[in-house]
């Protein structure tokens, strides 16, 4: 996104979001830096018109900037998931707290989930399920750790496992703790992700662990995706950064979501 300089005049939140929309349409992506120098606003003003402007369907917010509502469906590959490290650590971390002991735990793909994976420590004999190859290669040698994988097609973007043969080994799984990861979650609108069949799998693993517990950091809170895969009520706990903001936080948990801010 080019910008030819700053405001010429000071405008109202209301006009400088339609301004938002116009410039976004023009270029396909917007940064939200390069907003707040155009506008001369603070980049928290630009966060939240961004924020606005998608809780209304007009945009969806990326990391650093948005880009156009109708490319909700964009999936980074699985390589490009390096974003938001510190934040991810913390939430991997909290999630170390929730690992049962002697028992079995199912681990949705996502670049969170996989961080946990590493921070697994040594010692607690578990039984591991996952539909990601990245996490069953990384847990494979462990000590008292058994490893199995849900078999299916793997989808090379985001190298998870999907469709039937997946699903059937759901129906047979009853794992202690499910961790899960979205590309969406919003109040309203649940648990997103791009793919239907992943969303499929994702859906499935609901009803295969008894506590289900949803690791996300803050860039997703407040984004929708294409296809839904859960609702606030299937997950027993968020654990998310601290990033969140104070409304996000309170419209959440006023929605009757517990939610564990690290």
């Amino acid at each position: 996104m080019s910008l030819s300089g700053p405001e010429e005049r000071t405008v109202f939140a209301g006009e400088r979001q339609q301004r938002i929309l116009a410039l976004l349409r023009a270029a396909g992506r917007v940064d939200s830096r390069e907003l707040a120098e155009h506008f001369e606003v603070s980049v928290e003003s630009i966060r939240k018109d961004l924020i606005h402007l998608e809780r209304h369907g007009q945009l969806q917010r990326v990391h650093g900037g948005a880009i156009p509502a109708e490319s909700a469906s964009f999936e980074p590959p699985v390589q490009e998931r390096t974003g938001r490290v510190r934040e991810k650590t913390r939430i991997a971390e909290a999630a170390l707290a929730y690992l049962p002991v002697d028992g079995s735990i199912l681990l949705d793909a996502g670049s969170t989930t996989e961080r946990l994976t590493e921070l697994i420590p040594p010692g607690p004999a578990l039984t591991v399920f996952t539909n990601t190859l990245p996490i069953a290669l990384k847990l494979m040698g462990r000590p008292n750790l058994e490893v199995f994988t849900l078999g299916g097609r793997v989808r090379s973007r985001t190298l998870a496992e999907v469709d039937e043969w997946a699903l059937r080994s759901l129906a047979a799984i009853n794992a202690d703790v499910a961790f899960l990861g979205t590309n969406g979650l919003h109040p309203e609108r649940g648990l997103t992700t791009p793919d239907p069949a992943e969303a499929q799998v994702k859906r499935a693993m609901l009803g295969s662990a008894r506590k289900r517990i949803l690791l996300c950091d803050h860039s997703k809170i407040g984004s929708v995706s294409t296809v839904q895969h859960g609702t606030l009520e299937d997950i027993d706990l968020l654990i998310t950064d601290s990033g969140i903001s104070k409304p996000q936080l309170a419209g959440l948990r006023a929605a009757g979501l517990a939610v564990e801010v690290v």
